[in-house]
């Protein structure tokens, strides 16, 4: 189910999907039966006694994944797995420097806060072993689209910020918080390049662009060609439920053995159940292809509206994971701020929720359930339509 009720009963279409985080619909009846069945079953065990849904879920997911990205860790959120993924790329290159993008997000920890690159969300405590690259921005960056020229500056940043070798490179496939801004094509693999020489590890930031949102493919990164070492992941792992996980390889994931790691929650088997339901209802129901077919009539739909007004600056995203940046002037991109916020309002008096990002606050957000259809992507596009053309 797409939609959200109010106290009095009325009904609003969810263009959010709880932060990019409801892929399967609100209250999935089999999302909603296996976490019901589980809960009478066993609640909670710790994974220092093995159970079924633990490990049945972590095979089912590595099975997703390329490459010999192999064993699974669950943790409770997406900063808590990007945490992890950190620590355990320092523990194995036995370096300290993080690269990760400017205008990025990865969560609201100690090391996350550092990787994360936007004032908007940092507070001012030691952040330190963390270097941010230029933003591959096609719509404001310096180089447009020409992914390769912003990757020199990785290049940069290793050799005059660094020793000259780093511990990974981290990074989402679309900056979801940043405002929806795809990275410029070519950039991933030669950054990835880049870090390899410098003996790092890239990091794949899935928190929100993983398990089918981007319609093409299951993975963000899968668009750009590449093959990360560790894979993080939440938000629509299990569809509203407390979860998240990092997966990498054997040889990666032998680093914390060196010490006694443990998480209390992850991988418990109400979550874990949640995960693989989760998982059988995308295929099941062919989510992530209704995601490439509605969501390229949406961006299309949307586009319209960029060619109708000139408050439209942009229109970007894959899938079901779309942005529409307002600006108050095309050619200065000047962020439309206040216009934003109006037309949200009154969007939401209509009957239509969509949700706000970039860093000037100019950008919306869309990213419903993958369930989502084209007659709920013409409500939208048409809610919107009549509040631009009332402004």
């Amino acid at each position: 189910m797409q939609y959200l009720f109010d106290e009095n009963g009325r009904r609003y279409l969810d263009a959010f999907g709880g932060i990019a985080t409801v892929c399967c619909g609100h209250c999935h009846p089999d999302v909603v039966d296996a976490i019901v069945s589980q809960i009478k079953r066993l609640q909670h065990s710790t994974v220092l006694y093995l159970n079924h849904a633990i490990a049945d879920f972590a095979e089912a997911l590595a099975n997703k994944l390329p490459g010999n990205l192999k064993v699974v860790f669950f943790t409770n959120s997406g900063t808590e797995a990007n945490e992890l993924a950190m620590m355990m790329a320092k523990l194995y290159t036995g370096c300290h420097d993080i690269i990760s993008l400017r205008n990025a997000y990865h969560g609201n920890a100690a090391g996350t806060m550092g990787a994360t690159a936007q004032s908007n969300w940092k507070f001012n405590v030691v952040q330190s072993g963390v270097h941010h690259a230029l933003n591959p921005d096609p719509y404001r960056g310096i180089f447009g689209s020409e992914g390769e020229m912003y990757a020199k500056d990785v290049q940069d940043l290793i050799q005059f910020g660094t020793s000259g070798n780093v511990a990974a490179f981290m990074s989402e496939a679309i900056q979801g918080v940043g405002g929806i801004i795809e990275l410029a094509p070519g950039y991933l693999p030669a950054v990835y390049n880049t870090i390899k020489k410098a003996g790092g590890l890239c990091i794949a930031d899935e928190v929100q662009a993983g398990f089918g949102r981007t319609g093409s493919h299951f993975w963000g990164f899968e668009a750009h060609g590449v093959v990360p070492d560790i894979v993080t992941m939440a938000k629509g792992i299990g569809n509203g439920i407390p979860l998240g996980a990092v997966v990498t390889t054997p040889e990666i994931a032998e680093v914390l053995t060196r010490r006694s790691y443990f998480n209390t929650f992850g991988g418990n088997p109400v979550c874990t159940t949640a995960g693989l339901a989760v998982l059988k209802v995308i295929e099941k129901e062919k989510l992530k292809e209704n995601a490439f077919v509605v969501g390229s009539y949406l961006k299309e739909r949307l586009t319209a509206l960029k060619d109708k007004y000139d408050l439209v600056g942009d229109v970007r995203g894959r899938g079901l994971m779309l942005g529409v940046e307002l600006v108050t002037d095309r050619k200065l991109k000047t962020p439309a701020k206040l216009e934003t916020l109006h037309v949200m309002d009154q969007m939401k008096e209509i009957g239509v929720l969509v949700g706000k990002g970039g860093f000037y606050g100019n950008v919306f957000r869309i990213t419903p359930p993958l369930c989502f259809t084209k007659e709920d992507a013409d409500f939208l596009v048409d809610a919107m339509d009549y509040t631009l053309s009332k402004m």
